[in-house]
């Protein structure tokens, strides 16, 4: 069973929480047993100090992951980790990539989940792995390739 706490902070357009649950669980099906999660959605200034903050980028970037780093004998619940999610910078990429943006949240809900999972993109083989469960798990939503278009 999945727990998702959703937090809104931002005034942008964003799904319902029905479909963020149904993105997440299917993102996670491959973990045995309970997961509890939250996914905050936030504006560009938020999303910017929290980006400069652990990544040390000065931006908003779409999707940032922060897997639970806690030894399972110091929690009692399946503490998964956060997603923070820049609602107008989805907004922006799905316009300026020609993607719906149902699709395109689905997608960065899926690859944040991925990461919370412990997968990477950081060298060619893991993204090479991550990116194939990702277009796996869209095209069972019947959502494109969401990397068909990039120039690798």
């Amino acid at each position: 069973m999945l727990e998702l706490d959703l937090q809104l902070a931002s005034n942008g357009q964003h799904p319902a929480e029905a479909d963020f649950r149904r993105w997440c669980e299917l993102a996670l099906r491959q973990r045995s047993g309970d997961s509890e999660l939250t996914i905050r959605l936030v504006d560009e200034d938020e999303g910017r100090e929290l980006n400069r903050t652990w990544r040390h980028k000065d931006y908003a970037t779409n999707v940032l992951s922060f897997p639970a780093d806690v030894p399972d004998e110091f929690l009692d619940i399946p503490l998964l980790g956060d997603l923070v999610i820049c609602v107008p910078v989805v907004e922006r990429e799905a316009a300026e990539q020609g993607k719906t943006p149902e699709a395109h949240w689905a997608h960065l809900v899926i690859h944040g989940c991925l990461h919370l999972l412990g997968y990477d993109h950081i060298d060619d083989a893991e993204a090479e792995e991550m990116e194939s469960l990702e277009r796996d798990l869209l095209a069972e939503l019947g959502y494109p390739d969401p990397y068909a278009g990039d120039d690798y």
